[in-house]
């Protein structure tokens, strides 16, 4: 189905089709909203690449070894055993068909076995709603909600705060 591995320089060109497409950004990073030239784009890609502070995966296709997206976890945290999720497809191709849910608990996995976490927390855009239904597959339990704490498409919408932890993922 799907396989995580270190994104590749040359997935840059996905990145630059899918930040410049309105309806892939729509619920995603806010940062992808300002980036507006291939220039600043291409920026963005090379300091996601060097980042040696966060966990961050390309997410390819079985089949033909395609980028389709990435993931990973940032703030991640030594003391509190405690990471933030996030999940980025940008091939509206593959959207539906449970690669978000896969890509999910494999990221999941490797936070609570390979880096010893405890709490893997997200904030998902209420509209969201295919994101949510892949979080709640995964495990994610809902904690609360940020009211209002996103705008898009000309007005304010909820996110909600949802966390898995390890005692609850793992047996």
């Amino acid at each position: 189905m799907i396989y995580l591995q270190p994104l590749k320089p040359t997935d840059n060109s996905y990145f630059i089709n899918w930040i410049n497409d309105p309806e892939v950004i729509k619920y995603s990073l806010s940062s992808f909203q300002k980036l507006n030239t291939t220039k600043q784009i291409n920026q963005w890609f090379t300091n996601v690449l060097n980042d040696t502070k966060n966990v961050n995966l390309g997410i390819y296709l079985t089949l033909n070894s395609q980028c389709i997206g990435y993931a990973g976890l940032t703030n991640l945290s030594i003391t509190n055993q405690s990471a933030e999720y996030f999940i980025f497809i940008g091939d509206k191709t593959t959207w539906g068909k449970g690669y978000g849910t896969e890509v999910t608990k494999q990221v999941l996995n490797y936070g609570f076995t390979k880096l010893n976490l405890n709490r893997i927390m997200l904030t998902v855009s209420k509209p969201n709603i295919g994101g949510v239904k892949a979080y709640l597959k995964a495990g994610f339990k809902q904690e609360g909600v940020f009211r209002q704490a996103c705008f898009r498409d000309g007005k304010f919408h909820d996110k909600i705060i949802m966390s898995v932890l390890k005692s609850e993922y793992i047996q």
